[in-house]
């Protein structure tokens, strides 16, 4: 993501030496860590610290550390890492934690995310090191222990028992991967592990900073934020295992039989047996593939080697030697909403005079990815040899990088329920378990290198990072070849982005690449985010034009900057006011006042970079269109209605122009789905999951199953996502006054449309009808053969356009020069709207909720965008949610069924309620009928 630029900070330098052993300790790591508990809130200072026991032959992430700053310790390192060492008076922190995540979690500093508390934490506390200290034991020292992590926050000092072990020099760089073999150190009982953790800057530390997302952190981050494992084997270990696939696919794709496998594929198993130990050792290495689905295949496969004293060896299972390698009928994993998401197992173990020596588990799928470039030079995306219009957002970190499992899984099904089929993650790439996840529920990603700081240093010019030295070089590399190993295998990463705004240096990119083949990467590397052609790697086939601020809906449809055309790595209208429940956990009453009242004000809540930093253009827009606001009431179900229609506009009109025959569109990215924090701009969803008018936009646009309008040639369009196409559809298309008077009513029978994204064109609205309003309604619906209704979509629109002027476009937006009238919204009158709701449970530990709601209003007056909130005893929300439907509109003498699953336990107070209310309906609360949690 662009930024203005600052002032270049003075350039450091690091032993070049130190790191090339750090390099060489990554490139020799495991592949990946085992999946780990969510992080633990820490308990008060002074609280005795976890300490980790690890059995023989297992291995166990520390379970948590005391922490302090360096200029509250006065003793050496040697003493603080020694076992007995007193800690009363530190901090304790979880197994994944940063300074300040931890001091939050104990009360030292208040929220950093409602109003502007976070201001109040002093930065000048985390400019010094701090120690991370925590205990672990061991059984006794038969075996070889050592540690192995990654995620250190900018780089640390590693000490064992009183030794240290690695230097901050060696131990630098928040991806780079590090196995230290602390055999010779450990001993029976208790030992200690501590880090002196190094301050972190973005500017000058190849780590992760938040550019203008939201503001930054007092402490920039500095902490150790993935698990510290310890690892426990015998003289011979395990290490790189992996499993390559290739699937044989027919030259045209089966178009209607996505879940029936008709590819065969071939497996080849790598892994690289170590012999620790300074003997020569006779190794029997073992490798099962446990199938996935139905398949229920099971293969074994055994190899026998000698090694010599300390030497390492690469073992290659290979079909030719292997023939059970190749499948006939492979389970193949698919995204969500495409065919199952079929996982198989890797076990390898290594056995040495009939022990275990080592062991290792991998989970992989069969799937193939490729990314041609199309005859317009975008990237086209296919999967198993079907074609794949990217429809995806940025994900966002927590902003104190918190891990929580269930917090992530759960902005995930949003997503999935919102229709996105990827996230991109410029930076900030999460954990083992975030990867996991998205395989098991089947939604693409997009991780790769963020932009403007230290990770551009010497090829962005409006960036704050500083030039690179040959260590930054050596770290770079080195953290490519640690996250390649370690996300090559997860089926649901897309690609990797080696650069964002800006390419990387040639050398850069060379050093990448290499780290990237020889990780035996599977999936097409893309050398930026934006629109750039490299001597290694070729045209990105992605753009980066925006905007990132507030346009019209109409900007979308025109095949020129962010509209629907190529692969657009990051574009949306910017602004995201949450809802009035949310805003009311995240704002001041004073600031809830100036967010309505002053619309040139700044925003702490919107962005540190002054292009960003208010909501005026969101703001004059708003105003403009719909009649400057009443009151915070108002203007929050006014910016719900434009957030709508932006967030819907946006996906249509890429899913529209799909199959166009020149230029289509083939990806893009909403900047951005969540936002780390509490935040009024580029989020679907808001902090506390909340869903207001952008995500039911985008779950509106993003149906398997839709119509559409759009906004530039008046075409009524129907997009079908499904695999098989449909046929026998009708669509209807009526135009409505305000006062709900019809003033077109058009049906059109015997649609067909194909499957995997195919569109097919109903009818186009006449430019002019007669009696109609400045400001009018276009209701849209789809039936099938048995006249079952499976798609609606109402539009508030106006017969005065809005007017951009593309000549004065910048880098994060276009002007509007003439807004469109939709004022007339204003004199809606009030619908009613009844309903009837009952609650039942699932099995499990779910709950549903379904409403029945009618438009019971006398005369023609819509019920427009109504929406419907579980709420629990004291009238806030329960969340998260998901509602199969949401924000709809209703004429008199129709009705809709919603339901909402939910988890039981998240309703508070007894039975949910259900507030109903809308743009021209009074708040109403209904008590569902049925059991209570």
């Amino acid at each position: 993501m662009s930024q203005l630029p600052r002032t270049a900070p003075t350039r450091r330098r690091r032993r070049v030496s130190a790191v090339v052993l750090a390099l060489l300790g990554v490139l020799l790591a495991p592949a990946a860590l085992p999946s780990a508990a969510a992080s633990r809130s820490p308990a008060g200072p002074g609280a005795a610290a976890a300490v980790t026991t690890v059995a023989p032959g297992g291995t166990a992430a520390l379970t948590g550390y005391a922490i302090r700053s360096t200029a509250e310790v006065t003793d050496s390192a040697a003493a603080v890492s020694t076992p007995g060492y007193a800690t009363a008076g530190w901090h304790r922190a979880g197994s994944r934690s940063t300074v300040l995540a931890a001091l939050v979690a104990d009360g030292t500093h208040p929220d950093p995310f409602y109003s502007t508390d976070q201001q109040r934490i002093p930065r000048g506390d985390f400019t010094v090191p701090w120690w991370y200290r925590s205990d672990f034991t061991l059984p006794g020292t038969s075996e070889r222990t050592s540690l192995d992590f990654s995620g250190v926050m900018s780089a640390a000092d590693v000490y064992v028992n009183g030794r240290q072990v690695a230097s901050a020099a060696e131990v630098a760089g928040v991806y780079t991967r590090h196995e230290l073999d602390v055999t010779a150190l450990v001993r029976a009982g208790t030992n200690t592990v501590a880090f002196r953790v190094r301050p972190n800057d973005p500017r000058k530390h190849l780590t992760l900073g938040w550019l203008d997302w939201l503001q930054p952190p007092p402490d920039a981050n500095m902490g150790i934020v993935r698990d510290v494992l310890v690892r426990r084997r015998g003289p011979v270990s395990l290490h790189d295992a992996h499993v390559m696939t290739r699937l044989d696919l027919p030259s045209q794709a089966p178009a209607s039989t996505p879940t029936t496998t008709h590819a065969p594929a071939e497996l080849t198993v790598k892994a690289r047996v170590r012999n620790d130990s300074q003997e020569a050792a006779a190794v029997t290495v073992t490798a099962t593939v446990n199938g996935s689905g139905d398949s229920g295949n099971r293969i074994v496969l055994r190899e026998d080697v000698t090694l010599r004293a300390r030497e390492t060896r690469t073992l290659i299972f290979t079909p030719d030697r292997y023939p059970q390698l190749r499948l006939e009928q492979p389970a193949l994993w698919w995204p969500s909403g495409m065919g199952p998401q079929n996982l198989y197992g890797l076990d390898l173990t290594a056995t040495v005079a009939g022990r275990a020596s080592d062991s290792v588990h991998r989970q992989f799928g069969i799937r193939e990815v490729k990314a041609p470039l199309n005859s317009a030079g975008a990237r086209q995306y296919t999967i198993n040899g079907r074609p794949l219009l990217i429809r995806g957002a940025g994900w966002s970190a927590d902003e104190l990088l918190r891990w929580d499992t269930t917090a992530a899984e759960d902005r995930i099904r949003a997503a999935l329920d919102a229709g996105l089929n990827t996230l991109r993650l410029e930076g900030h790439i999460e954990p083992d378990e975030f990867f996991d996840l998205a395989d098991r529920h089947g939604i693409l990603t997009l991780p790769g290198w963020e932009c403007c700081n230290k990770w551009e240093g010497d090829v962005n010019p409006t960036g704050t990072g500083e030039k690179w030295d040959a260590a930054d070089r050596l770290t770079a590399r080195a953290s490519m070849a640690a996250e390649a190993a370690r996300l090559r295998s997860h089926p649901s990463v897309l690609s990797f982005l080696i650069g964002s705004d800006f390419a990387p240096a040639p050398e850069t990119e060379g050093d990448y690449l290499d780290a990237l083949r020889a990780a035996d990467w599977p999936t097409p590397v893309i050398p930026a985010a934006s629109a750039v052609t490299t001597s290694l790697s070729g045209p990105s086939g992605l753009r980066m034009t925006g905007p990132y601020d507030w346009v019209p809906p109409s900007y979308w449809y025109d095949k020129r900057e962010g509209g629907a055309t190529g692969f657009n790595s990051e574009t949306s209208a910017g602004p995201s006011v949450p809802t009035l429940d949310t805003l009311r956990r995240t704002l001041s009453p004073a600031e809830l006042e100036t967010l309505w009242k002053s619309p040139a004000a700044p925003q702490y809540h919107r962005s540190p970079s002054p292009t960003f930093n208010t909501l005026k253009l969101f703001n004059d827009a708003l105003a403009r269109r719909y009649g400057a606001p009443r009151g915070l009431g108002d203007y929050v179900a006014k910016a719900q209605l434009s957030q709508y229609e932006s967030v819907r506009a946006q996906f249509e009109a890429y899913a529209r122009n799909a199959t166009d025959a020149t230029d289509p569109s083939t990806g893009v990215i909403y900047w951005m789905f969540n936002s780390g924090w509490t935040s009024l701009h580029w989020q679907l969803v808001d902090r506390y999951l909340d869903q207001g008018g952008a995500y039911y936009g985008a779950k509106k646009a993003n149906e398997p199953l839709h119509i559409q309008y759009s906004y530039d040639d008046r075409t009524v369009a129907v997009v079908n996502r499904r695999a098989a196409a449909v046929s026998g559809l009708t669509a209807r298309v009526t135009l409505f006054n305000a006062d709900g008077t019809p003033r077109y009513d058009r049906t059109v029978r015997g649609l067909q449309v194909g499957g995997d994204g195919a569109r097919t064109t109903a009818l186009t609205v006449p430019a002019d009808v007669d009696g109609l309003d400045s400001t009018y309604l276009a209701r849209l619906t789809l039936t099938d053969g048995e006249g079952r209704e499976v798609s609606r979509n109402v539009y508030w629109l106006s017969t005065r356009p809005d007017v951009l002027d593309y000549d004065a476009t910048d880098w994060y937006h276009t002007p509007t020069t003439g807004h469109g009238d939709l004022t007339g919204l204003n004199s809606l009158g009030r619908a009613t709207v009844t309903a009837t709701a009952r609650t039942t449970h699932r099995a499990g530990s779910v709950s549903a909720t379904t409403v029945t709601l009618r438009n019971t209003s006398s005369g023609n007056t819509p019920a427009l965008l109504t929406e419907v909130r579980l709420v629990d005893g004291r009238d806030a929300p329960v969340l998260p949610v998901r509602w199969d439907d949401n924000q709809i509109s209703l004429w008199p003498g129709e009705s809709a069924v919603l339901t909402a699953d939910y988890r039981t336990a998240d309703v508070q107070g007894g039975a949910p309620g259900v507030r109903i209310s809308g743009w021209n309906t009074p708040t109403t609360r209904v008590t569902p009928s049925g059991p209570t949690p």
